[in-house]
């Protein structure tokens, strides 16, 4: 008899009801993470098609604002880019902060940059902002 005790294997109650108490947990961070995540590459995307398009800073601004209505970005407006012009080529950046609110008053802060630059180098300027 007490060789089919050791010879049995499984999780307990207890143990099952803490794995899915993480997965939840784990589950509903993924799900407030994943917008932010997603309209960050949303904005990657809109300053590529604004840095290829090209123009004057005032043309890139309204390309931009164009792409912003259509991804519904709201973290960054056109005015929030640092458009620049260090080797030569027109390179555009931007930085923001986001702030998920967790559990009361526990929440999570993301800090998101990018640039158009080919060394991923984001300017001051717009790593301040």
């Amino acid at each position: 008899m007490q060789a089919s005790f050791r010879s049995q294997r499984g999780i307990s109650l207890v143990g099952l009801i803490v794995v899915l108490a993480i997965l939840g947990f784990a589950g509903i961070l993924a799900a407030k993470i994943l917008p932010a995540y997603m309209e960050y590459s949303n904005i990657k995307k809109a300053i590529a098609d604004t840095k290829e398009a090209g123009g004057s800073i005032t043309e890139m601004h309204r390309t931009y604002s164009k792409a912003r209505e259509i991804n519904d970005i709201t973290a960054v407006r056109a005015t929030d880019l640092v458009i620049s012009k260090e080797t030569g080529d027109t390179e555009i950046s931007f930085a923001y902060d986001k702030v998920i609110p967790l559990v009361g008053n526990a929440s999570l802060l993301l800090e998101f940059q990018g640039t158009t630059a080919a060394d991923g180098v984001v300017p001051d300027s717009a790593a301040t902002r």
